[in-house]
């Protein structure tokens, strides 16, 4: 498959990229553990169908100690034994952000309330803010046909 539009090539889509990967930052630099991150940036991804963040995010897990069995079950994870609570919490959440248009009122108070139980009010902004960025990202890699399989951990900075 080849892509639509190279990203980094146009103008406007390479500026615009820029400001997603500094409010990326934002949340990598964040006290929200960086295990729930990418579990919470795979989940998503998978949901919309976006496998060049799929590629990225299940090899940067990997290679900063993710197990292989936890990444395989994301996708499954109310099936998995291997998540805690809190990782429950926050794919849920995830889940509800990434399917706004699928729920008439967007995220369930109880969802909620279980993310409350686990994160604090820093790391909850951390949290929607992740979810919006990936979404975003996914979306511009997923209207431009980017394919996944070529990712090198790292190669984005």
């Amino acid at each position: 498959m080849e892509a639509r539009l190279n990203l980094l090539e146009s103008p406007v889509a390479a500026k615009s990229l820029k400001y997603l990967v500094s409010a990326g930052k934002v949340v990598s630099d964040s006290t929200l553990p960086h295990a729930t991150q990418e579990l919470m940036r795979l989940r998503a991804s998978q949901i919309n169908g976006c496998g060049a963040c799929v590629d990225i995010h299940t090899k940067e897990a990997a290679h900063a100690g993710e197990d292989a069995v936890r990444l395989h079950l994301v996708a499954t994870w109310r099936d998995a034994s291997v998540f805690t609570e809190a990782e429950r919490a926050a794919l849920e959440l995830t889940e509800q952000g990434t399917r706004i248009a699928d729920a008439a009122g967007g995220v369930t108070d109880a969802a909620w309330a279980n993310v409350v139980q686990h994160f604090d009010e820093d790391q909850i902004g951390a949290m929607v803010a992740l979810i919006a960025n990936i979404n975003a990202f996914n979306r511009l890699n997923v209207i431009t046909q980017q394919a996944g399989g070529e990712y090198r951990v790292g190669q984005f900075g």
